[in-house]
């Protein structure tokens, strides 16, 4: 039994995503992908030749466009924030007067302990505060 050309670069294809799965290697999909491309090739009837320059050429033209793509996609910050960045410079009320040794707050919802960020200012009840960071389980407020 003779198997044709596009088979064995279908299973090249398949060979090439194993890798992708197993080490998050963008690399072995876009082989993957002119592998693929190469087998589609074969399906038409193109000689070997035209097959591997297919391959190459898919394999590099990914390579050369989506790798930098994904570099800077991986590269940037996220846009948002989350966690106690999330609750940095949001505006809370106090609900017992808050001092340089402490106070309680209401915060997204939840009370927090909370302490002045100077010594010298005091806030009371029902009076809203900026949040300048978290200090443990304490916001620190302006």
């Amino acid at each position: 039994m003779d198997i044709d050309a596009w088979v064995w670069w279908l299973i090249g294809a398949v060979g090439l995503g194993i890798p992708l799965v197993l080490t998050a290697m963008p690399e072995f999909g876009m082989f993957a992908v002119g592998a693929l491309a190469a087998s589609g090739t074969a399906a038409l009837g193109v000689h070997v030749t035209g097959q591997v320059l297919v391959f190459a050429v898919v394999s590099v033209a990914l390579i050369a466009v989506v790798r930098p793509i994904a570099n800077r996609h991986r590269s940037q910050r996220p846009q948002f924030a989350s966690g106690v960045d999330a609750l940095r410079g949001r505006t809370a009320t106090v609900l017992e007067r808050v001092d340089a040794h402490g106070g309680r707050i209401k915060l997204a919802g939840e009370v927090w302990s909370a302490r002045t960020l100077d010594e010298e200012s005091v806030f009371e009840a029902g009076r809203q505060v900026d949040v300048v960071e978290i200090d443990g389980a304490t916001a620190v407020v302006i």
